[in-house]
């Protein structure tokens, strides 16, 4: 989106609210009309009301987005039926980039445009950026906190490639720190400032706070603005932060920039432009983003353009700093960012608010990896994700976004506490072909044949039995290691643009304590597309919102099971959620899905493992590190985490059968009855015992069960065409 008029140097800038002393406290807080400005060069920074159509966003039942205008009303017209999202990002080209997201050249060519019109002086202060679109209803506030290092992310442009992204469901403020600026962190280091960052920080927390006290509010902060955002969390513990902090500057002082310091106090002034091609050199980031363009395989002709731009950007890069980054500004900000390291750490032990960490892999600046550990292990609430493959500037490279990131880590609330169904936030369509094309291969392996059942009783192939409005429940048998949720979800997103709403076991969610079992980041794919932890207070919510959720009554059991247990159903004796689909009138599904015996063979199964010493212990363990289900139920159905062994074999095909839905609507009175509830649990068993039959049955009659027939249909018709599979 562009600025037009006498919008020229702040083209893709928009001050969030003109922020002005309180008269009675002095803390800086917004005008409480919160009306947006956008800042003009013509007129020496004053300010021009920017009008826009205002919007909204939302979601259908489906949970997917929909976007509306207020105050639209087209007369006379007849909408047409909406496309699926999911489908149509099956048809774009993979080489097609998405062209909303901006660029690393945008954030040069809006850097050097900001400073060089008068942005480079002045005090610290708050811009929201133009690009960010229509948000949810009670997003929280983002404050975003540049890194102040050898770069010129003091701007505040460093989330210019998630602003868009970011926007649809955060307020977002960016502090800007202009480059002539010599404001200190703590007000004890430089003599000369006109405000201290730290309590600029602070007061804007606590003014947004006190005006919405049941909003939380996010600090995220790379190298000295995660800094920042820990020294504000460290002095201001009651109010709800929520921090997300890349690449901390906590490191300094084990970094190669701390020898920095003496050099450049003793350096002489003709040496200015070498230090900068020096330090920019250093990061070894820009070309590596570069050629990480020409790695995702588009067309040469088009890479050779992509990167060409970049290299022009790079160039572009080395001036700027050569241009703002004189000897003084340069020890400026590497005095800052000791000053800053030193008193965060000196302040961890204060810090309680929830934090996600966000280190690299190939940061040249930092030792970010070593810091993520130990930040891990000093702060109370902390979760962290790695990036081995990313330097120190991660939100500047491409292969990042940050929403999928928070995300799928569950950091997204709007409340006190999050909430896994009311909090969740779809995938977006390229964030689905992103999670299908790492699952490519399981697909073409599995070449998944779905049949569905119509009202009338008819089995068809396809999904079209599938009922499209919510509440449903699916139910059904969990394949050996839950191998069949990946084709089950993604192709009813794809093509009936459903998205199925798992219950899972809360290991994929939360640990009890550090241990031998995966990482909370190895399930990050499993919350983006809707998984939420078992209880009956989230079958609760979800049924209520008229979600469609699968639920697998084996749960760990089945999916681990022993040898020669491969469908069988190993389900609890008492009706678990019957009634709670009585309640609000869903439609229960049952479905069977066979060919993992197929696929492998358990060899060493729970029993076995049992029976060595080192391995019991080892079992014991691992469930010790998550939670329990279903406390209390016979040993039949409880299993204790473990992981069977599985020899593979030559790769058959998978077989979904849905069956006739079973309505529930107008039951409650009759299902609340124990004896009555039973006798559906007993139907929906049996059914689902019969789809398994079923497919059993008809796969011995398809002449592509073999992998090498399928691969032999495919070379003739495509790779991408559909197999067949045996008549109904």
């Amino acid at each position: 989106m562009a600025a037009t008029g006498g919008c020229v140097a702040f083209s893709t800038l928009l001050l969030s609210c003109k922020l002005t002393p309180s008269p009675s406290s002095g803390n800086l807080r917004p005008n409480q009309s919160r009306r947006r400005f956008a800042v003009s060069s013509e007129s020496q920074f004053t300010a021009t009301v920017r009008n826009e159509t205002k919007r909204t966003t939302s979601f259908g039942e489906n949970g997917i987005f929909k976007e509306k205008n207020k105050g639209e009303v087209r007369e006379g017209v007849s909408e047409e039926k909406p496309k699926n999202p999911y489908g149509l990002e099956r048809e774009r080209n993979e080489s097609e980039e998405d062209t909303s997201r901006k660029s690393l050249e945008d954030y040069f060519e809006e850097s050097k445009d900001l400073i060089g019109s008068g942005g480079g002086g002045g005090p610290p202060r708050w811009f929201s950026p133009l690009d960010c679109g229509s948000r949810l209803d009670n997003s929280p506030l983002l404050l975003y906190l540049p890194g102040q290092s050898v770069r010129i992310d003091g701007v505040g442009l460093g989330l210019i490639m998630h602003h868009q992204s970011l926007g649809k469901i955060f307020d977002i403020w960016c502090l800007h720190i202009p480059v002539k600026d010599r404001t200190s962190f703590t007000g004890h280091f430089l003599s000369h400032s006109f405000s201290n960052l730290v309590k600029l920080v602070e007061q804007t927390v606590r003014s947004e706070n006190f005006h919405s006290p049941n909003r939380p509010i996010y600090l995220v902060g790379e190298s000295l603005g995660a800094c920042l955002a820990l020294a504000v969390a460290a002095r201001n513990p009651d109010i709800d932060l929520s921090l997300i902090l890349a690449n901390p500057g906590t490191s300094f002082e084990k970094s190669q920039l701390q020898p920095l310091i003496p050099l450049l106090e003793i350096l002489p002034v003709q040496y200015q432009l070498s230090l900068s091609y020096m330090l920019s050199s250093m990061t070894g980031d820009p070309l590596r983003m570069a050629m990480d363009k020409v790695m995702k395989g588009p067309p040469l002709q088009q890479a050779a353009e992509g990167l060409s731009k970049d290299v022009v950007a790079m160039s572009s890069y080395v001036r700027v700093l050569a241009n703002i980054l004189p000897k003084e500004t340069l020890l400026w900000k590497l005095k800052m960012l000791k000053s800053a390291s030193a008193f965060a750490n000196s302040r961890l032990h204060a810090v309680k608010a929830q934090t996600l960490l966000l280190t690299s892999g190939r940061d040249q600046l930092l030792p970010s990896e070593d810091e993520g550990k130990r930040l891990r292990h000093a702060l109370p609430k902390c979760e962290i994700r790695r990036f081995n493959n990313n330097g120190h500037y991660i939100f500047l490279e491409d292969g990042v976004d940050l929403v999928t990131v928070i995300k799928g880590a569950s950091f997204y609330r709007r409340g006190k506490c999050h909430d896994y169904v009311f909090d969740y936030i779809p995938p977006t369509p390229s964030e689905f072909r992103n999670i299908r094309e790492s699952n490519r291969l399981l697909m073409r392996a599995t070449s998944p044949v779905m049949l569905s059942t119509l009202k009338d009783g008819m089995i068809v192939k396809g999904l079209a039995g599938i009922p499209s409005e919510g509440p449903v429940l699916f139910i059904g048998y969990h394949m050996l290691l839950g191998f069949e949720l990946v084709p089950l979800v993604t192709t009813l997103l794809m093509e009936r643009n459903i998205l199925m709403r798992g219950i899972a076991h809360p290991m994929m969610f939360m640990r009890k304590k550090e241990g031998n079992l995966p990482e909370l980041s190895s399930f990050d794919t499993y919350r983006i597309m809707g998984a939420a932890p078992v209880s009956g207070n989230n079958l609760y919510k979800l049924l209520s919102s008229k979600a469609h959720v699968l639920l697998y009554p084996g749960g760990l059991r089945e999916a681990c099971h022993r040898k020669g247990e491969q469908y069988k159903l190993i389900w609890p004796e008492q009706s678990e959620f019957v009634r709670m689909a009585a309640r609000f009138g869903a439609k229960i599904v049952p479905f069977g899905v066979v060919g993992e015996d197929d696929f492998g063979e358990v060899v060493f199964d729970y029993d076995d493992q049992m029976k060595i010493p080192f391995l019991k212990d080892f079992i014991k363990e691992l469930s010790e590190e998550a939670d329990t289900v279903r406390t209390g139920l016979n040993s039949e159905v409880n299993q204790d985490i473990h992981s069977p062994v599985v020899l593979p074999k030559f790769p058959g095909r998978f077989y979904y059968y849905f069956g006739k839905p079973i309505e529930t609507e107008g039951r409650m009175c009759e299902l609340r009855d124990k004896d009555n509830a039973h006798e559906l649990y007993i139907q929906v068993k049996s059914e689902v015992e019969k789809c398994l039959a079923f497919l059993q049955e008809k796969r011995e009659s398809d002449p592509f069960r073999n992998i090498l027939a399928r691969l032999a249909y495919q070379s003739t018709h495509g790779f991408d065409s559909e197999v067949p599979t045996f008549e109904l």
